[in-house]
C-alpha cells in the first residue's frame, strides 16, 4: 500500500481516525467526480474557484481562458491546493452539537506548469470531457486552432496529499440516546435526470447512446 508522506502540510489534525494518505483511495476519490476547487492569492486575498479537472496518475489537469486570472495567478506562485468533496449523508443527531455530515474528501498540493502543446492540450481537453461525460468526445467536432489559442491548459503535479473520509452513523452523548427524538442519517447521493434536447438540434439528431446510458447508470 503506498502512502503520501505525512508532513505539517499535509496531516490532517481534527478527525485523525478518518484520515488516510492512501494513494490508491485518494485516487478513487478524485476519479469519482469532476468538480474541483482552487485556492489561490489574488491583489493579496484569498479566492477559491470550481473547475473541472480529469486525473492521470499524479497529475491533476484544468484549464480555462488564457485571461483566467486564476490559473494565471497560480501559475506565477508554481504552487497551489486542490479540494475535491463528495457528500454522501446528512447525519442528524438527537442534539444539534452532534449533527454532521457523511463525505468523501481529498485535499492535495502540488507544483504546476503550463502545457504548450497543441496535441497535449487536446488530448488533455478530451480527457477532460469524458470525465464529465464518458465517451463523449468522439461525438463532437473538432477544436478550431483559435480555441486551443485562447485556452490555458494546467498540469498540477501532486507532491503530497490527504483524505477525510466519514462513513458511519450518529454519535450521540451516552444519555442522549434515551431520549424520545428521531436520529438518523439521510443518505445523499448525485442523479442523473433524463437529457433535455438543446431546441435548435436539426431534424433527426437523437440523444446519443452513450449519454442515455450514462443516464440510466446514474438515473
Amino acid at each position: 500500500m503506498k502512502e503520501y508522506e505525512k508532513s505539517k502540510l499535509n496531516r490532517v489534525k481534527r478527525g485523525q481516525n478518518r484520515a488516510t494518505y492512501d494513494v490508491e483511495k485518494i485516487n478513487t476519490i478524485l476519479d469519482a467526480g469532476f468538480l474541483c476547487y482552487v485556492g489561490y492569492i489574488y491583489d493579496g486575498k484569498p479566492i477559491t474557484i470550481p473547475m473541472a479537472y480529469t486525473r492521470r496518475e499524479d497529475k491533476i489537469y484544468i484549464h480555462g481562458s488564457t485571461a483566467n486570472r486564476m490559473l494565471l495567478s497560480i501559475l506565477e506562485s508554481e504552487e497551489t491546493s486542490i479540494t475535491v468533496m463528495h457528500l454522501d449523508g446528512l447525519v442528524l443527531a438527537r442534539s444539534g452539537l452532534h449533527h454532521s455530515v457523511n463525505y468523501r474528501s481529498v485535499t492535495l498540493f502540488g507544483s504546476l506548469k503550463k502545457v504548450e502543446k497543441n496535441s497535449d492540450k487536446t488530448e488533455i481537453l478530451k480527457w477532460i470531457v469524458n470525465q464529465m461525460m464518458p465517451n463523449h468526445w468522439d461525438s463532437l467536432r473538432p477544436m478550431h486552432q483559435k480555441e486551443l489559442d485562447r485556452t490555458l491548459v494546467v498540469e498540477f503535479t501532486i507532491e503530497t496529499a490527504s483524505a477525510k473520509v466519514r462513513d458511519t452513523g450518529v454519535a450521540d452523548e451516552p444519555e442522549d440516546y434515551s431520549l424520545p427524538i428521531w436520529a438518523g442519517v439521510v443518505p445523499i447521493k448525485q442523479v442523473a435526470e433524463y437529457p433535455v434536447s438543446d431546441e435548435k438540434l436539426l431534424d433527426g439528431v437523437v440523444i446519443p447512446e452513450h449519454v442515455l446510458d450514462y443516464y440510466n447508470q446514474h438515473k
